[in-house]
């Protein structure tokens, strides 16, 4: 049994942290966010929001307590490392009051790594883990990450985060499965399709829709997105969107 929310509807959500200076300044693209959603839609979690923290304690902290009471599951990406500004495991611990030691477990997966070498205070801190947690497997680097309650304490490396993904899988309780249909256009702006894709949106209140301008070597086009957890409904609006802009490439030709 794992310590995890009960989800109390089909509607199950996730919030995600992603953790770091280096991804404020710039310097480093994340991934991590198109990867953990990807992973969690087949499962039935929807991702509602995503947030970016700077590697500062009270931040983290604070954050994390609030995600953990809004949403179903949390995940935090970075901060799990051997140096000094890898202090998520630390804020997990302060943001539930729990205490943070070196863990037996953890620090039995990673001493072959380091035999014949300095298995160091820093090397040692990856074995700090929250009082109560449960490890993550770690298949490419084999430092652990950890689950505490309902959140997932991951690797920021996204080589690295990806891999553990494998060890969350059977400890979600997921809802319904969302949906999604796309129907892309090309010679149309969203000015045009405002008032008709207006009039769908309002007969399915169900539905998420989106409309997403492109433009590419002197063309232009739209494509529409819509999530729902009815793939009868969805097939509905796929009709409808298709019928708005058949209507307005006729007028175009008129």
């Amino acid at each position: 049994m794992t310590d995890t929310k009960t989800p109390k509807s089909t509607t199950v959500t996730a919030g995600i942290l992603l953790i770091g200076d280096e991804l404020l300044s710039g310097r480093t693209q994340d991934t991590n966010l198109a990867t953990i959603a990807t992973f969690l839609a087949p499962l039935g979690v929807q991702v509602s929001e995503a947030r970016i923290l700077s590697d500062d304690a009270e931040t983290i902290t604070s954050t994390v307590r609030t995600f953990s009471d809004r949403y179903d599951y949390v995940f935090t990406t970075g901060g799990i490392g051997p140096t000094h500004d890898d202090i998520t495991a630390d804020c997990i611990a302060r943001a539930f009051d729990l205490g943070i030691s070196e863990r037996e477990d953890a620090l039995a997966i990673l001493r072959p790594l380091y035999e014949g070498r300095d298995f160091n205070a820093a090397r040692r801190r990856m074995a700090r883990i929250p009082d109560g947690a449960s490890l993550i497997a770690n298949p490419v680097s084999k430092a652990p990450g950890f689950q505490t309650r309902n959140v997932f304490t991951l690797a920021g490396v996204p080589r690295i985060m990806k891999g553990m993904l494998a060890d969350i899988a059977h400890r979600i309780e997921g809802g319904d499965e969302v949906h999604q249909i796309s129907v892309a256009t090309t010679n149309v702006g969203e000015g045009d399709v405002a008032a008709g894709l207006s009039t769908i949106a309002g007969a399915h209140p169900d539905v998420s829709i989106g409309s997403y301008p492109w433009f590419k070597d002197g063309h232009r086009g739209i494509n529409f997105v819509a999530r729902g957890l009815d793939e009868g409904q969805l097939n509905v609006v796929r009709l409808e969107i298709e019928a708005l802009i058949d209507s307005l490439v006729c007028v175009g030709r008129a």
